[in-house]
């Protein structure tokens, strides 16, 4: 059943990528238990997004958002959205010394222009009707970088100004655009870190551990819902003051 109360969502439409497991997933959850009807974007994973679809009782669309038409069709399938989230992404770490073109170009277009595709479709509807709210994921290594990852740091600190960006222009039209960029959560990613990784992870983390998924998605529904009215262009650190 739908949460009231604060942080409603409760006749919103929403879409969400790369939500067939891990952030995706909990942010599907927890939107639908806002009382939003949520649309699961994915790439993979065909069974699982079914199984999470079926148990919203949303829909599940396949759809490689780092194909400008795939994306298109996405956002035209789903329908008239109220709330966009944008969480597709992909890492291919490795020093820049040995990073290879398609490590670079896979995670820009996977993790960055994939967002430029969505937004694209999603702005002219949304204009049309003066209301809308945008959410992307980017990540701490966005706002600081991360030995091995400038890719994915590039990638994550372009989502940054570009929602900074679209936040100046769609705002005379009463559409909000914003980022959640979590710290280190568990899932499939830290799970396989060495022990000694994890734990130097958690020690630079003041609150002495790593998210649970359902921690970022909190974030992402509340800058999604109504109460987040008077905030646009903002970047939400959910990180438990890593990146202080």
């Amino acid at each position: 059943m739908p949460e009231g109360g604060f942080a409603s969502l409760e006749g919103k439409l929403a879409l969400v990528t790369g939500a067939s497991r891990g952030i995706g997933r909990a942010i599907a959850q927890e939107l639908s238990r806002a009382g939003a009807s949520v649309v699961v974007g994915y790439r993979t994973g065909r069974e699982e997004a079914e199984a999470l679809a079926q148990e919203l009782g949303g829909r599940a669309i396949q759809a490689d958002v780092s194909s400008p038409e795939d994306a298109k069709r996405l956002v035209e399938e789903a329908g008239d959205l109220d709330v966009l989230v944008n969480n597709a992404g992909l890492t291919r770490d490795t020093v820049l010394a040995r990073m290879s073109d398609d490590d670079w170009q896979t995670v820009i277009d996977t993790n960055l222009s994939s967002i430029f595709y969505t937004c694209r479709a999603v702005v002219r509807p949304m204009m049309k009707r003066r209301s809308g709210s945008i959410v992307n994921v980017s990540s701490i290594v966005g706002v600081h970088g991360n030995f091995g990852q400038a890719n994915y740091a590039a990638s994550k600190a372009g989502i940054i100004g570009f929602t900074k960006s679209l936040a100046r222009e769609l705002g005379s039209r009463s559409i909000r655009a914003n980022v959640v960029a979590p710290g280190y959560v568990k899932s499939q990613l830290t799970d396989v870190l060495p022990e000694e990784a994890t734990a130097a992870m958690i020690a630079s983390t003041p609150l002495g551990r790593v998210a649970e998924p359902s921690e970022i998605a909190g974030a992402v529904r509340f800058l999604a819902s109504d109460e987040a009215s008077f905030i646009t262009g903002e970047v939400l650190l959910v990180d438990g003051g890593l990146g202080m």
